[in-house]
């Protein structure tokens, strides 16, 4: 019987390009199509997430809770109205003004949707 000889290097290789294929097919089937691009920044996913479990939150609770400053706040949130996923109610308290948001009912689906296609791409 004849031994076969195989450069180390050479096999690395073959093994590399192996895996690489199993991880790029493996790739392929992870639908990321349903991920919305509106929840990509983690501010907007925690505004969504607070408003998901909450009717009314104010500005200064909202920036609290996210640790956010306010020109970021007020950023992300009007992205949001925007888009149709949160509603911003402005009202004077006294003389000053009171920002408020809550979810919409399409803010909530879309978001649902989002979280759903994450927890699917984590295989939950």
């Amino acid at each position: 019987m004849e031994e076969v000889q195989l450069d180390h290097n050479v096999f690395l290789e073959k093994i590399k390009i192996k895996l690489n294929t199993n991880v790029k097919k493996e790739l392929k089937m992870l639908n990321i199509n349903k991920l919305n691009k509106e929840f990509e920044s983690r501010v907007r996913l925690g505004i969504m997430s607070v408003l998901m479990v909450n009717d009314w939150v104010d500005f200064n609770e909202m920036k609290q809770l996210l640790e956010v400053t306010d020109g970021n706040l007020a950023s992300h949130s009007s992205a949001l109205e925007k888009s149709g996923f949160i509603e911003i109610k402005k009202e004077f308290v006294g003389k000053k003004t009171k920002t408020s948001y809550r979810v919409t009912n399409a803010g909530r689906q879309a978001f649902t949707e989002h979280i759903n296609a994450l927890e699917k791409l984590l295989g939950k």
